[in-house]
């Protein structure tokens, strides 16, 4: 190495292998004099070569190997060996150390004076290993800045409003990380700014290398923050607290509960649930905002020949009613709501359900407790003793639950219960496997109602998509809408946080047992031939509610193939 300046030099170099021409060179050196930088940061600002480029010419011109650091873990007393400020003066990152050699990570292998400063302050020979300019930044903001970085999370909020209601207790705290008066506030702040957010869920992860918090919106998940790895610990253990859930046991799962209580009176639920993993502790927390819960039957998706046939089917004084589809897909909500629309004093309505999410007035719950013995099948046959007109059945997971709801509905109840299943059609073989009598089937269900939610496009960045009519037309839209089809798709905006899409809808597939669908189920019919003959008797699939969503501007053609499958 010569001692020329190290900007000149790499121009020079980076010029000689014909990576860069004269011209550019001269460019970058005239921008160098009018904003001070690295002339390798100036010729990749400038378009001239890109980070990866320069960093393998480097790589390869000096010996040296690169490092990727963006996943790197450095150990707290590697760290210490250089401090902040010295990191920050010669942009260096120190990654590892084997016996008396410092490894440290640099852009600009010429830069001979900040070797020499590194050898002299910590009394280690130093060995190097090359990175792009930009990650080397990114490090010393994480692994050195990171109480600042707390502090600018922090103050983008105010959390002087938020009121945690049970687990306050502090002193329970044994860790000391725990007492930290900036990891309260950041658990605080990530809880205020998922609800501001309008997210689901809040996913606390640790990996080997890094910590994530990433959030559920609109049914899809988003990265937020990676904190600090040295917070895991703290952060973890504060939210135990806050569940009132025990901080020394890190084997086992365990289930807690937030409740805590926002401005203008507003309360909030969040259900926690803890499992341990091969890194540490993943925390996922479903927020369960009563005063968001949707229960008018009208506004949650179904079309009006649809929502005739399911508010016929649970007027009816007797018969099963079976909501099914996937984890997260609007199921209890639709529950909720056909109980919301009978709810009336002189009906007696008790409902089972793992977990009771939100609570119901008029309405008598039991949380079922399986560990102890109450299990759905025990919670029904103790309602069938408690006088019931109405009853709900928060999953049918086996053959018991599925007989004694169905003898409950043949003996005078009106029974609703969820089922897991892609959809309604499926639901007839899902039971049949469950080893329930076809004939039990026909004879007691009133209607099937399978659902998906589907993201809506933001009314305020939406603009018009060309899809051409043979695309639309092969996922099963007919012919003639096709071809005057008018698709929204959103852009991205402030309003829904540069996603496009913003809020959801349900879409609905509702079959109800008429003699077709009844001799078909009598007879062995599988699935496909039961969809075929429910759709030929006036049936709408979910495809075919995605596809009038797209048509009525509520979804994008893009998220009603991301929710449904073809028939």
């Amino acid at each position: 190495m010569t001692t020329l300046k190290p900007g000149i030099q790499i121009g020079d170099l980076l010029l000689s292998s014909k990576l860069i021409s004269q011209e550019q060179l001269n460019h970058a050196l005239a921008e160098q004099k009018m904003s001070p930088g690295s002339l390798g940061s100036i010729l990749a600002r400038l378009g001239y070569i890109s980070d990866s480029q320069l960093t393998d010419f480097l790589s390869l011109q000096f010996g040296i190997p690169t490092i990727a650091l963006d996943d790197l873990s450095v150990p707290e007393n590697i760290l210490e060996l250089v401090s902040s400020d010295l990191a920050n003066k010669h942009h260096i990152i120190p990654i590892n150390r084997i016996g008396t050699t410092l490894i440290i990570a640099t852009f600009d292998p010429t830069d001979l004076s900040a070797i020499d400063d590194i050898e002299f302050i910590t009394g280690y020979n130093v060995e190097m290993t090359i990175a792009s300019e930009s990650s080397i930044k990114k490090a010393i903001d994480r692994f050195y800045d990171s109480s600042s970085m707390l502090d600018d999370i922090i103050s983008e909020f105010d959390d002087s409003e938020f009121e945690l209601i049970q687990g306050e207790d502090e002193s329970d705290a044994t860790e000391p990380e725990t007492e930290d008066a900036p990891v309260i506030r950041l658990v605080n702040k990530i809880m205020v700014d998922s609800i501001r957010r309008g997210a689901s869920d809040i996913h606390v992860e640790p990996y080997e290398k890094f910590f994530r918090i990433r959030y559920r919106i609109d049914g899809v998940l988003y990265e937020i923050m990676k904190p600090p790895m040295r917070l895991k610990n703290a952060i973890l253990s504060r939210i135990k607290i806050m569940s009132e859930l025990d901080i020394a046991e890190r084997r086992l799962p365990q289930d807690g509960r937030i409740k805590m209580k926002l401005g203008k009176g507003k309360a909030m639920d969040m259900r926690v649930s803890v499992l341990p993993t091969l890194f540490g502790e993943k925390i996922v927390m479903r927020l369960l905002d009563q005063s968001n819960l949707q229960l008018d039957m009208t506004k949650l998706g179904l079309e009006p020949e649809a929502l005739k046939l399911v508010d016929d089917a649970i007027r009816q004084p007797y018969g099963l009613i079976l909501v099914t589809g996937p984890t997260g897909s609007g199921k209890t909500t639709t529950l909720y709501s056909a109980l919301s629309e009978l709810n009336q004093i002189s009906d007696n309505i008790m409902t089972a359900e793992d977990p009771v999410e939100f609570n119901l007035a008029g309405i008598n719950q039991v949380q079922i407790h399986e560990n102890i013995g109450l299990t759905f099948a025990a919670a029904l046959r103790s309602f069938l003793r408690q006088d019931p007109d109405i009853i709900l059945v928060g999953e049918m997971r086996d053959l018991e639950t599925a007989e004694i709801s169905i003898k409950a509905s043949l003996t005078g109840h009106l029974v609703l219960s969820t089922l897991h299943t892609n959809d309604a059609p499926s639901s007839v073989t899902r039971l049949i496997n469950m080893g329930v009598e076809p004939f039990l089937i026909v004879s007691s269900v009133n209607v099937i109602i399978a659902q998906r939610l589907a993201r809506k496009v933001c009314q305020k960045c939406c603009r018009q998509e060309d899809i051409p009519p043979a695309t639309l037309i092969q996922s099963g839209m007919d012919k003639e809408l096709a071809e005057t089809a008018v698709c929204l798709k959103g852009q991205g905006c402030e309003e829904c946080n540069h996603t496009g899409y913003k809020g959801r809808i349900a879409l609905y597939e509702v079959m109800t047992f008429g003699e077709a669908v009844k001799s078909a189920a009598l007879s062995g019919a599988n699935t496909m031939e039961l969809k075929k003959i429910a759709i030929e008797n006036g049936m709408k699939s979910l495809r075919q509610s995605g596809l009038t969503k797209l048509l009525d501007g509520i979804t994008s053609f893009q998220e009603v193939l991301r929710v449904t499958a073809r028939d």
